[in-house]
């Protein structure tokens, strides 16, 4: 299956990994120990996360490190972009009927 950002970030518990590793790369136990789910959900998560490329996952000595790569991001903002402009005219358009109901005298 072909997973994309969406779906990514679809799950409250994959956008908290994200939050997590932000600005930090952590050890997949210091991100487990984060959560109350069983580490092999944690896991199923990560790996979304990777097939995503929203994670990288480096080795350092025994451990290994997940960073969060964010450029996949953008796909959402864009996307959002298109309804924020179309909810900004929407908003626009209430507040000139309100500033016009407001200047002009009742009937």
């Amino acid at each position: 299956m072909r997973r994309d950002v969406f779906q990514a970030i679809a799950d409250p518990t994959r956008r908290e990994i994200i939050n997590l590793i932000a600005f930090n790369p952590l050890n997949l136990n210091a991100i487990a120990d984060n959560f109350e789910v069983s580490r092999p959900a944690i896991s199923q998560h990560i790996k979304i996360l990777m097939e995503c490329g929203l994670i990288n996952i480096k080795k350092q000595g025994r451990e290994r490190y997940c960073e969060a790569s964010l450029q996949q991001l953008n796909e959402v903002s864009i996307w959002i972009e298109k309804y924020r402009l179309l909810w900004a005219e929407k908003f626009d358009r209430l507040d000139n009927l309100l500033d016009k109901m407001k200047n002009d005298p009742p009937l």
